[in-house]
C-alpha cells in the first residue's frame, strides 16, 4: 500500500455518497478539500464531529474548501444517521458522507490502521489543495474527537503561506504577524512587504499578514 505524503497528487477516486455518485477531482473542482473520516456510524464522537462541521459550514465556505466525511458503513445506514446528528446536534448536515463498505477509498488513502482496528478507520484528515496536492495530514485515534477550530487555523495558514511569501509561527492566528520566508533577501522586503517589518535575528524576521 502507497503512502501518501505531503505534496503528492491526492488520489483521485469514484464513490457513492449521501449526495449521489462522487468523482473527487471533479468533485473538488478549483476549491481546496477536507477528506475526513469516521470509524462507524451510530458512535457518539463522530455524531458530535459530524454536527460541529455541519456548523461550521459556511466557515469551510468563506475559505473556498469543499467538506467530505467517509465511513464504512453504507449508505441507508449514512441516511439514518444524519437523523440522529441533525436530531442531537441541532443542526442539518449539509455536506455529503462516502459509503465505503468495499473499503477502496480507505485504503486507498491509508485509512485503516490495523494495530487500531482491522475493521474501521482511524480520524484521519486530509487538506487538500486547490492545485489537488495534498498540503496537511493528520491522524487521531478512534477516542479523541478532532479539533475543527484548529482545522481552521491550519487552513488559514496554508492558504496565507501557499500565495505569500511567509510562514505562521507557533499558535499563530489569523490576523497575526507572519515570518518573512528565509529566501526572501533583505533588499527585497520593503517591495514584498510594505507593512514593514521587525528583525529579531537575521533568520527571523517577523511582519504584519500580508492579506
Amino acid at each position: 500500500m502507497a503512502t501518501i505524503r505531503l505534496g503528492d497528487v491526492a488520489p483521485d477516486f469514484t464513490a457513492k455518497s449521501t449526495e449521489g455518485e462522487i468523482n473527487f477531482h471533479e468533485w473538488l473542482g478549483n476549491s481546496w478539500g477536507v477528506l475526513f473520516s469516521h470509524p462507524a456510524d451510530y458512535t457518539p464522537v463522530c455524531t458530535t464531529e459530524l454536527g460541529t462541521v455541519a456548523k461550521y459550514k459556511a466557515a469551510f465556505d468563506k475559505r473556498n474548501v469543499k467538506v467530505l466525511a467517509l465511513s464504512v458503513d453504507g449508505l441507508e445506514s449514512h441516511y439514518d444517521w444524519i437523523k440522529d446528528v441533525n436530531e442531537t446536534q441541532h443542526t442539518i448536515v449539509n455536506f455529503p458522507i462516502i459509503a465505503d463498505e468495499d473499503r477502496k477509498v480507505s485504503e486507498l488513502y491509508d485509512m485503516i490502521h490495523p494495530n487500531s482496528s482491522e475493521k474501521f478507520t482511524v480520524r484521519s484528515v486530509f487538506v487538500i489543495g486547490d492545485d489537488k496536492k495534498v498540503k496537511l495530514i493528520i491522524t487521531y485515534p478512534a477516542s479523541t474527537g478532532r479539533n475543527f477550530d484548529e482545522l481552521l487555523r491550519v487552513i488559514d495558514s496554508l492558504q496565507l503561506t501557499a500565495y505569500h511569501k511567509v510562514a505562521t509561527p507557533a499558535n499563530w492566528k489569523n490576523g497575526d504577524d507572519c515570518v518573512i520566508v528565509p529566501s526572501v533577501p533583505k533588499e527585497k522586503i520593503a517591495e514584498l512587504f510594505p507593512k514593514g517589518y521587525k528583525e529579531l535575528k537575521p533568520y527571523l524576521r517577523l511582519t504584519p499578514q500580508p492579506n
